[in-house]
């Protein structure tokens, strides 16, 4: 309760760094942190949208906001953002960035799957191993790793991104118990569906209880202090409680592979 009566800013660092910031979700989290006084350094591969983005937040919240033009795929990204974020009070780390290889395991094809475990997987721990030290001896901070849903069980037609997402949670809930004794609030944000960009475009079609990005962010944030598992959206938090106690694991799978069928 202390930490929640003072500012982010004050709470955790002056700067946070969003991934995957040019669109949907991860735009949404820095408009939230924006709005909460937080400086921001967004992360992605097209940085003239980047650069929408940061004109559009400075314009509306008096923050500065840098843009660092980089491929989260990359093994070059680590020592690049490591130089980014030299001499900068970085309070929180929002891990948003994630590719989705569709359709039957079999048919994704060796890059794709690979470009999914470098962003989805390689990319948190590096972000983590880069920035947490710092936080660590600052004693305050903390680190969101977007996950999802599809992460809880098996997620058929979408089963490499499942998977590194259920890696996301189990390294968040990991890091909550590691870093807590150094003041660093850790969560894995297990999403839902929500009408973002990239979920159109992998997709195509709206579910029920689908929460719009923006709450979504704001829910997550309101409940950093309440690790290590964060579920946004009343209806996503009972499917996951229902697919997680109350319903059998392969009947789980079964109902989850009807939802994403149409995936190709």
């Amino acid at each position: 309760m202390r930490r929640r009566r003072r500012s982010f800013p004050d709470s955790y660092g002056a700067w946070a760094v969003v991934a995957g910031a040019s669109e949907g979700f991860g735009a949404a989290f820095a408009a939230e942190l924006a709005a909460r006084g937080m400086n921001l350094m967004l992360l992605a591969r097209r940085g003239d949208v980047l650069a929408e983005v940061r004109d559009r937040l400075q314009s509306t919240h008096p923050v500065e906001v840098r843009c660092v033009e980089l491929d989260l795929a990359d093994d070059a990204y680590a020592a690049a953002l490591a130089d980014a974020a030299a001499g900068l009070d970085i309070g929180i780390v929002v891990y948003n960035a994630a590719s989705v290889p569709i359709g039957p395991f079999l048919s994704n094809t060796d890059e794709a799957i690979q470009h999914a475990v470098d962003v989805n997987v390689r990319g948190p721990l590096r972000a983590v191993q880069t920035l947490a030290p710092a936080m660590c001896e600052r004693g305050r901070g903390a680190v969101v790793l977007v996950s999802s849903l599809s992460g809880l069980q098996g997620t058929p037609h979408v089963a490499v991104y499942a998977a590194t997402k259920a890696f996301n949670t189990h390294l968040a809930e990991s890091l909550w118990y590691e870093l807590r004794p150094f003041g660093i609030d850790v969560v894995a944000c297990c999403a839902g569906a929500m009408p973002t960009p990239g979920y159109a475009r992998t997709f195509g079609r709206d579910v029920p209880g689908m929460l719009a990005p923006e709450e979504a962010a704001r829910q997550t944030l309101d409940r950093l202090d309440r690790g290590p598992r964060v579920v946004p959206g009343r209806v996503n938090r009972l499917a996951a409680q229902l697919m997680g106690r109350a319903v059998p694991r392969k009947a789980a799978i079964r109902f989850i592979a009807r939802d994403t069928k149409h995936v190709t």
